[in-house]
């Protein structure tokens, strides 16, 4: 799968969020580590490319560049 987009990416992150399934969540932000669409996702969240990158791979985000990415991808807690 090729995320090139920025709302390919965001709907890819989303579902993978939306679904529960942490090993699922792991492989979305293992795939968005490496897709091309991840610029355009840095860029509007206000985070370096380079520190969402290895966010992603790592799987580990602090909870600033969390609820960035979760703006820019229209996803909201629950409650």
């Amino acid at each position: 799968m090729t995320l090139d987009t920025l709302e390919e990416l965001a709907a890819y992150l989303a579902g993978a969020f939306d679904s529960g399934d942490a090993a699922v969540l792991r492989d979305a932000l293992d795939l968005a580590s490496r897709a091309d669409a991840t610029a355009h996702l840095a860029a509007a969240a206000g985070v370096p490319q380079a520190t969402l990158r290895a966010a992603f791979a790592s799987g580990e985000m602090d909870l600033e560049t969390t609820l960035a990415v979760m703006k820019v991808i229209d996803l909201h807690l629950p409650g």
